[in-house]
């Protein structure tokens, strides 16, 4: 089954906050996830540069870190979210925000935007994570219970989805997305990335 990009936030097996990110792709399948100090970006193997000018929405931030704060997306709203967030817009509004302003991508499937943002704190008073999808149709910003992890596509049921995340590390949660439990079951992955807490966030990537 081909759901397209997936994310997924909350708390992992053990209890730490996470995100992960995946890009499935039947048209531009030859990229590549680079990892930095705070951030993670999608970008076209060498050779594919010119990729970009078929495409523009195939190169971008899908994750970004914002002092304590982890965010996570399948375009350039990565950044709004982040610099809302860092000007001092709570997690929600953030997310509401961007997801309306860029809106779903003007590409011929009407792709969907999808995002998540989660907090590094594992008091459940402070603790806050969101996910949420903008397409076509509809904007959904929804709160993902302290504890729990959630997944969502572009292509898939389009709302929030339940899922285990059993990956502890995050070269292990990189790989996790990509083709492990809930995951393996949908096709044509390509690169992935993930960043979990456990005193600081680290960042890892998946590139097979």
């Amino acid at each position: 089954m081909y759901t397209g990009r997936i994310l997924s936030t909350g708390m992992n097996c053990d209890g730490k906050p996470f995100i992960a990110y995946r890009v499935s792709s039947r048209s531009f399948p030859n990229r590549q996830c680079l990892k930095f100090e705070k951030r993670a970006s999608i970008v076209p193997k060498e050779g594919f540069e010119k990729d970009i000018f078929e495409n523009p929405y195939i190169t971008y931030n899908c994750i970004r870190i914002v002092d304590d704060i982890a965010i996570v997306s399948n375009g350039s709203q990565t950044d709004v979210i982040a610099d809302k967030i860092a000007l001092g817009m709570n997690l929600r509004d953030a997310m509401a925000f961007s997801l309306l302003a860029m809106d779903y991508e003007k590409d011929s499937y009407n792709t969907p935007r999808i995002a998540a943002v989660v907090t590094a704190s594992t008091d459940e008073e402070e603790y806050e994570c969101y996910i949420g999808i903008v397409n076509d149709g509809k904007i959904l910003v929804e709160r993902v219970p302290y504890g729990k992890a959630a997944f969502i596509s572009t292509y898939g049921s389009q709302v929030p989805d339940e899922v285990d995340f059993d990956a502890t590390t995050a070269d292990g949660a990189a790989k996790f997305i990509f083709d492990e439990g809930t995951f393996a079951n949908y096709e044509k992955p390509v690169t992935s990335s993930a960043a979990i807490f456990d005193g600081e966030w680290t960042i890892d990537v998946y590139n097979p």
